[in-house]
């Protein structure tokens, strides 16, 4: 069976609900929802992690943070080597022996 997509959020969102009120096994759920029971797992693992239950993963909110700190930190790296580019520029332009044009 070929892993789909991206399952919707409001499945996972009864998915891990039902794990978690229930107490049924994870596989049981799963097979009845026609999930991976892998993903569902760590669905579950996550939801404890976000509820402050496991403090093994970050939770999402910190994951989302560190995405996002990640981009800026490649952004300024871009940016600093332009400026290092940009400055050995400009210094040879200063060092180099200004001449008239001839006419």
């Amino acid at each position: 069976m070929p892993a789909p997509g991206k399952y919707p959020d409001e499945l996972r969102e009864r998915a891990v609900r039902e794990v978690r009120s229930t107490g049924r096994p994870v596989a049981h759920v799963a097979r009845d929802l026609g999930i991976h029971k892998e993903a569902l797992r760590s669905w579950v693992r996550q939801a404890e992690v976000d509820a402050g239950e496991r403090d093994d993963r970050l939770t999402t909110v910190e994951r989302d943070e560190l995405k996002e700190l990640r981009k800026e930190v490649a952004e300024l790296r871009r940016a600093n080597e332009i400026l290092k580019a940009a400055s050995v520029f400009f210094a040879q332009e200063i060092d180099r022996p200004r001449t008239r044009p001839s006419r």
